[in-house]
């Protein structure tokens, strides 16, 4: 950026209105990382900019799930919030947003906003009635009462809540159903857990770098993910690590806008990156180009896994499999080898295959045996937990006294409660997350008769809406708290109106950087809305009051209070800290030993080293070695990939009139020749159809996609039909089970075909 032109922007970004259209603008471009972060906060640090003195200034945090978990100035005045930015004080955040964070003021004051409790007389046939707090909290009270009363014990109450808030205090839902007694819990995560557990076996736990060392880079990689839309603020370090003489390389099915910037890509056939990934280590192997000195002495079951790639695997073999040209794949496996140090961003959706974990295990090994992992600038680059040392205080309740629950695999019926005379070790009864309508429709002694639902909208993001329909009609009571009428809100009986990030009081850090945020409670919160800890203490209430002992969760609370009671001393000393209250001064980084994941070498596998031959694979039903998983057969001519669009995180942001005026309708690309063939056009209206469903949309034509593939950017438009969960199945990703409780699920091994409407 030229003088003249960083003065000019720096006038735009002293003035706030100005400022917030210009900010959103370089949002919406993907150009926010091409302002130096340096202008960013010079521009908008308090002591230069007098505007601030009008306002009272808020700390809070963005707790959707997402790479960049953002730190947010608000600004308010006479109670109503003005506008907000990016912290500067974050270097990772670095006083920006993407477009979904600065559409937020919208999400609070939206008309849409769910206002008051509410019951549904049909459901799913709109007609709502209001409610008070006390008539809702008494009929949900009622309720649970009835399935003690009939089944001896509460395993037919079940909890699904996952992702839609990362707020620690929102853990208290998972507190409230403890508190109750012992419950149905759907486990796993739909996210990430194919690749957790391959890289806790190959390395003993998932930890990343540090994404602000990929400065320090020589070559990077970006693998199946695109983080020009869903990381913007880690691209300024990819561009740095380039401006300083780094190649960057992304792989991905898709051309994504990631892609463009890079300086090469290949456009890898879907679901065979662990053959690119082997391929290119068996070419390093036959060049000797491996880190002895890392394989030797930090390593178990290297030459095992020499042995395999010489007797299973080619360059040209690997070549077939992918798409990519054997002699690209030694290209970029020689670049890689010799740049020092190198690193691979892998991304969550190529592992979300049915050989998603064999393909992170494959992508681990190539970063190992070239000596990468332990190096600042280098590293398998996937997420960590680091950072998540809290209290968990909401959700640490102890169940009531005489709960039972499942023991030893089996449900324990309420006459049998006296079984080991109180010694009993009694537990909740797990079920698949990934497979909720199949799960609900299966499960018998005692049948699920009650679903909570928290923090999601599985008809918009679970597989098989008509399956998960005729899972919800068996159920006798949905309840679902939340802040807008989703597709899950017009399946429930009573909907709970839920708070925002800005009317309550969390903490919240992150699974890809390393900042810890506070997040203050900046306006009152609107219309009859409560937080999740709230809503539990007020259950607990009706609960005692009808039946004395059947509730532990304390009944009355400050948010926050509960919020400080998250910090220890762990968290303080991790983040240089001598109080909680430090954190309403900026945001504040883990103090970090090195920046580098591994750096001493000590891993956490069974043999404390990295194992390129995990036998702890192998006793969870896997191949010990990372060796090549064939991919799910199609069932279908063209297969149909779902990822998410810049406009919307889930089904969360594209429900807001703001982002309609950029996104107005769904869309499925297709490429021309495949277009052709069906006698389709630009811009016609299609059905994409399989034997779960189908979807009506417009079509449009691009060769970013390779002609065998369809793409739906996935996201609940409020005013249409469209979900893409029509046309999914929920085959299972290959691991998850391990770490999660659950496998993963194959979101993008689907197939479907598609013709004119």
């Amino acid at each position: 950026m030229n003088d003249s032109c960083q003065g000019m922007v720096e006038k735009v970004l002293r003035n706030p209105l100005s400022r917030r259209k210009f900010l959103k603008t370089l949002a919406l471009s993907g150009a926010m990382a091409m302002v130096p972060g340096s202008l960013l906060q010079a521009a908008t640090a308090g002591k230069d900019i007098s505007y601030e003195d009008a306002f009272e200034i808020f700390r809070n945090a963005c707790p959707r799930n997402c790479y960049d978990t953002c730190s947010i100035k608000t600004f308010v005045k006479d109670g109503v919030i003005q506008f907000i930015e990016g912290a500067s004080e974050s270097t990772f955040t670095d006083g920006g947003l993407c477009v979904k964070g600065f559409s937020y003021p919208r999400r609070v004051y939206s008309p849409d906003r769910i206002k008051y409790p509410m019951m549904q007389v049909g459901r799913g046939s709109g007609n709502w009635k209001r409610l008070s707090w006390d008539e809702a909290i008494d009929r949900i009270a009622e309720k649970i009462l009835e399935i003690n009363e009939k089944d001896g014990n509460l395993l037919g109450l079940a909890l699904d809540k996952y992702s839609g808030n990362f707020g620690i205090t929102h853990y208290g839902v998972e507190g409230m159903m403890s508190s109750l007694g012992y419950t149905t819990r759907f486990v796993g995560t739909p996210c990430w857990p194919a690749g957790i557990d391959a890289q806790n076996f190959d390395m003993g736990e998932m930890w990343c770098n540090d994404p602000e060392d990929m400065v320090e880079s020589k070559y990077i990689i970006v693998w199946g993910a695109n983080p020009a839309w869903c990381s913007v603020h880690s691209m300024k370090y990819i561009f740095e690590a380039k401006k300083r003489g780094a190649k960057i390389v992304v792989i991905d099915p898709v051309m994504t806008q990631t892609a463009a910037k890079a300086d090469m890509y290949l456009q890898v056939d879907t679901a065979t990156d662990g053959a690119l990934a082997l391929g290119m280590a068996r070419h390093l192997l036959d060049q000797g180009m491996i880190d002895r000195e890392f394989v030797n002495n930090h390593s178990l079951g290297f030459e095992e896994f020499s042995q395999y790639l010489k007797k299973n695997v080619t360059v040209t073999w690997a070549a077939k499999e992918t798409g990519i040209p054997a002699q690209v794949i030694k290209q970029i496996a020689e670049e890689f080898a010799q740049a020092d140090p190198a690193t691979i961003w892998i991304g969550y959706g190529m592992q979300r295959h049915v050989n998603g974990g064999a393909m992170v295990r494959a992508i681990d090994a190539l970063v190992a045996m070239t000596g990468n992992v332990g190096k600042v600038g280098g590293g398998a680059r996937y997420g960590h937990l680091r950072t998540w040392g809290f209290n968990y205080n909401a959700m640490v309740n102890a169940a009531p006294e005489g709960a039972v629950g499942m023991m030893d695999g089996a449900a324990i019926k309420g006459d049998f409660h006296f079984i080991g005379e109180g010694n009993a070790k009694f537990t909740d009864r797990p079920l698949n997350m990934n497979q909720l309508g199949r799960e609900i429709l299966q499960t018998q002694d005692p049948k699920i008769r009650m679903l909570w639902l928290a923090c999601r909208n599985p008809f918009s993001q679970d597989p098989d809406t008509a399956l998960l329909k005729k899972a919800f009609d068996t159920l006798e009571m949905v309840v679902v708290v939340d802040q807008f009428f989703t597709k899950s809100v017009e399946q429930a009986d009573i909907v709970l109106p839920h708070t925002t990030l800005f009317e309550e009081n969390t903490v919240n850090v992150g699974y890809w950087h390393y900042w810890l945020s506070l997040n203050e409670q900046a306006i009152k919160p609107m219309y009859e809305s409560r937080s999740d800890v709230q809503i539990a203490a007020m259950l607990s209430k009706r609960m005692n009051e009808r039946q004395p002992g059947s509730c532990t969760f304390p009944t009355e609370l400050d948010t926050r209070k509960w919020m400080e009671k998250e910090f220890n001393k762990g968290i303080y000393d991790l983040f240089g800290l001598n109080s909680w209250k430090d954190l309403r001064n900026g945001p504040a980084k883990a103090k970090l030993v090195s920046s580098a994941a591994w750096h001493d070498f000590k891993f956490k596998t069974p043999s404390g080293k990295y194992e390129f031959k995990s036998e702890l694979a192998a006793q969870n039903g896997h191949k010990a070695l990372p060796e090549f998983k064939q991919k799910r057969a199609a069932t279908g001519p063209l297969r149909l990939l779902t990822p998410h669009s810049k406009f919307s995180l889930h089904s969360q942001f594209q429900n807001l009139d703001f982002m309609e005026d950029f996104n107005p309708e769904p869309i499925v690309y297709l490429h021309p020749t495949t277009a052709k063939t069906r006698d389709i056009e630009e811009g016609v209206q299609v059905r994409v159809f399989n034997q779960r469903g189908q979807v009506e949309l417009m079509a449009r034509l691009t060769d970013n996609v390779p002609p065998d593939v369809l793409l739906m950017y996935e996201a609940w438009f409020k005013n249409s039909d469209f979900n893409v969960q029509n046309l999914l199945d929920d085959e299972s990703a290959d691991m998850g089970s391990f770490k999660t409780g659950a496998p993963g699920i194959a979101t993008h091994d689907q197939f479907a075909n598609i013709q004119k409407a």
